[in-house]
């Protein structure tokens, strides 16, 4: 069986690494199994550890964390698709065989100023104890992973381009197409519920299905 992550930034695909050692570094300085020249990841930022047939995940008590599908984690055991981000960049861990990644939808907890001073809070105190939503990933090589959205901000894209954002505010979440300096074309406009967006931004219920260029994702609340 293969084992390997692919990096990504923005939907691009930049390199593949296979997983193959007892533990294997993910950071910004030189010597780590993997470096990563980014401005948000620290030096030594995340440790992969295989046991036997599984891989574990842990974040290196750093200061902007590690997610693993949308959730800030200390130390977890990975599923094959689960998706990892660590600053600006995403790695999807791959563990099975005929299986082929298609550079396609990302989706991504931004970072806020919140998080970079206080490593303790992940959110804000007023979003503390508000349900929380996920989207679940309905088709694509991730089918079924489930995403949490926990930051007040979350932006979804296709091949690079970032394309509609999901807020999540103390009426519950929202989602709106991306104002960004140039329009979003007919094309990738999302779709809830096979409907296009056209006001400034729509509120999301749960079960609502978010389309945008035959990707589809379904919104959840898990508590």
């Amino acid at each position: 069986m293969t084992v390997k992550l692919i990096m990504t930034l923005d939907g691009a695909i930049l390199k593949e690494f296979p997983v193959n050692k007892d533990s294997i570094s993910i950071g910004r300085r030189h010597g780590n199994d993997i470096q990563v020249n980014d401005m948000t990841i620290s030096g030594r930022h995340a440790l992969l550890t295989n046991i036997g047939n599984d891989t574990f995940i842990e974040d290196l008590r750093t200061t902007n964390g590690t997610l693993v599908n949308g959730n800030y984690i200390n130390k977890l055991l990975l599923m094959h698709g689960d998706i990892i981000q660590i600053g600006s960049h995403q790695f999807t861990y791959f563990s099975e065989d005929n299986v082929d990644y298609e550079p396609t939808m990302f989706i991504k907890a931004e970072m806020d100023e919140t998080r970079m001073i206080d490593t303790n809070n992940p959110l804000s105190d007023d979003l503390k104890g508000m349900p929380l939503g996920a989207a679940k990933l309905l088709n694509g090589p991730c089918a079924n992973v489930v995403m949490e959205m926990r930051k007040p901000l979350n932006t979804i894209g296709f091949k690079g381009k970032t394309l509609a954002t999901i807020a999540r505010g103390m009426d519950g979440y929202s989602i709106a197409v991306y104002q960004g300096k140039k329009p979003v074309t007919a094309e990738f406009t999302p779709l809830i519920n096979g409907a296009p967006i056209t006001v400034d931004s729509v509120k999301l219920n749960e079960h609502d299905i978010i389309e945008i260029a035959d990707f589809q994702m379904e919104f959840v609340y898990l508590n």
